[in-house]
């Protein structure tokens, strides 16, 4: 039977040749604590777009563009140009910065293109 001193015992593998030591313990084999951080991603902000009221864009254009631009039926579409023509203004949808950027202008290209004076704006949410 091998009798082991608990001097010389430390209850952790001897260091082998290969093993790296940590600077300024030479008993033991080297250890290194790997964390990884999970990335936050952030929820990109939302932009409504809307479309404001005025008296001189007819409104069966005003229908055709929220059909062409924003993919509405054609009763959802006559519901939010109705909103427009009495409350003044109308979402037409809510997107992400670029997207709803780009909706204004195809928008506002649109409008003039057909010599109307439809505005459509972007606010954030």
């Amino acid at each position: 039977m091998m009798h082991i001193s608990n001097s010389h015992f430390s209850g952790r593998p001897a260091a082998g040749p290969d093993t790296p030591r940590r600077p300024g313990n030479n008993d033991g084999p080297g250890t290194a604590v790997i964390t990884r951080t999970k990335p936050q991603t952030k929820r990109p902000s939302l932009y409504r777009v809307l479309l404001l009221n005025d008296d001189y864009t007819p409104m069966e254009f005003v229908v055709h563009v929220l059909e062409r631009f924003f993919n509405k039926n054609r009763d959802e579409a006559n519901r939010i140009m109705l909103h427009v023509h009495h409350h003044g203004v109308g979402e037409c949808g809510v997107f992400t910065y670029e997207v709803a950027e780009t909706k204004v202008t195809q928008v506002m290209d649109f409008a003039r293109k057909h010599q109307h004076p439809l505005q459509c704006v972007m606010e954030k949410k």
